[in-house]
């Protein structure tokens, strides 16, 4: 079942507020706002377009947010006039809505944990995880500082993919128009001019000018065809249950499934040493970390947790569960002799980010040429067949 948001408007402490909470249903909201500490007056729902296309949350820029609270604290300011300081700055309605109530509960002498928590389409739980330590030690500064430097190196990667993706989309799209234009532009003509010679044409040189003529037949049928693929595509790729699925698909090439895994381990072990870091048990990070990895990697995890519940360890887990490899097995233990778990974790996290960046340059620089050399043969055989009719004729009058 897919995710809505809901607005609840609550009594606490006599006092009435309003939530947003992301839940199953109507019965869902209500369970989650009673677990706050919340007494329910009210729930409706709310179904925009951002949610019918693929349940799509507005974005709160969350590492902005914590970059520029660092900044106010850092300056003096109380963390309730920093907060109001952001709200009464913020030009985005639900941001600033959130900003408020966030400021309200805090005038209300709630701590900033709390509620953050009261916001969990905004707030996740590590860093509500991440904030709540930081209560008990004072270093609010510290913690945020912490998640900040992590969410940039969580991004490194990302960003790698992204900017090695941009240049082979463009290629394809480029060749797609020029196929397009050949097809619905240029072959039609030439079927003309083999009209008018009347000879026979080879089988696929005849098969290439019919596609050409029933391009310029129903163009417009065929691009508003290509426009609704697109859309179609477009809107599925936007569904949790598509990602899923293509996610499970790719997982089983070997490959490619192997880099997934790396990169999901990157991923763990970045968040499990920043919240050891930050104070939190590790059998409450494992607990708290398990959605960040793939299902078929999740029971091992289970295992991991229980084999250190019951008195092994760490590194000894994760071996034993297949969620190393040599080297961060032996990085570990090197912690687990030093007591610098969490920065251990940490340098694990970027031997495994360093090595698929390595993989990413790898596959780009091999990738690129061979769909640049399947664009250029496409290109090539539609031109070919073309002015292939011509070679023939020119042969036969030789």
């Amino acid at each position: 079942m897919r995710l809505m948001q809901y607005e609840i408007k609550a009594l606490r402490a006599a006092e009435a507020v309003a939530l947003q909470l992301e839940a199953l249903d109507e019965a869902d909201a209500r369970s989650q706002a009673g677990a706050l500490g919340y007494t329910v007056v009210a729930v409706r729902g709310r179904q925009n377009l951002r949610a019918w296309m693929g349940g799509r949350r507005a974005h709160f820029p969350l590492t902005l947010f914590s970059q520029q609270l660092l900044a106010l604290i850092s300056a003096g300011l109380t963390l309730a006039d920093a907060v109001e300081t952001l709200a009464e700055k913020e030009d985005r309605p639900e941001s600033r809505k959130v900003l408020k109530q966030i400021v309200a509960q805090l005038y209300e002498g709630r701590p900033i944990s709390a509620a953050l928590q009261s916001f969990p389409e905004v707030f996740p739980p590590l860093y509500v995880a991440t904030v709540r330590a930081s209560e008990r030690t004072g270093d609010l500064e510290e913690a945020l500082s912490r998640y900040i430097a992590y969410q940039a190196q969580v991004d490194v990667v990302r960003k790698k993919v992204v900017s090695a993706s941009i240049y082979p989309l463009l290629l394809m799209a480029v060749g797609m128009l020029v196929t397009l234009f050949l097809l619905g532009y240029v072959v039609p003509r030439f079927s003309r001019i083999y009209e008018g010679i009347g000879t026979d044409l080879p089988f696929l040189s005849k098969l290439l000018l019919q596609w050409g003529q029933l391009l310029q037949a129903h163009g417009v049928l065929v691009i508003a065809g290509l426009i609704a693929g697109v859309a179609g595509l477009a809107y599925a790729a936007a569904r949790p249950e598509t990602k899923s699925w293509l996610m499970h698909r790719a997982w089983r090439i070997p490959a490619l499934g192997a880099r997934m895994r790396i990169y999901q381990l990157a991923r763990f072990y970045r968040t499990i040493g920043m919240l050891l870091r930050g104070g939190i048990p590790i059998s409450q990070c494992l607990n708290m970390v398990s959605d960040l990895l793939h299902p078929a990697l999740r029971h091992h995890l289970k295992a991991a947790a229980l084999s250190i519940s019951e008195g092994r360890s760490v590194s000894h887990a994760m071996e034993a569960n297949e969620l190393t490899t040599p080297v961060a097995v032996r990085m570990l233990r090197v912690g687990e002799r030093t007591g610098q778990m969490g920065d251990m974790m940490d340098r694990v996290a970027t031997f495994y980010d360093d090595e698929m960046a390595q993989w990413v340059d790898w596959f780009t620089r091999l990738f690129e040429p061979l769909l640049m050399a399947f664009i250029g043969l496409v290109i090539g055989m539609i031109v070919v067949l073309m002015y292939l009719p011509i070679f023939e004729l020119a042969g036969s009058i030789q």
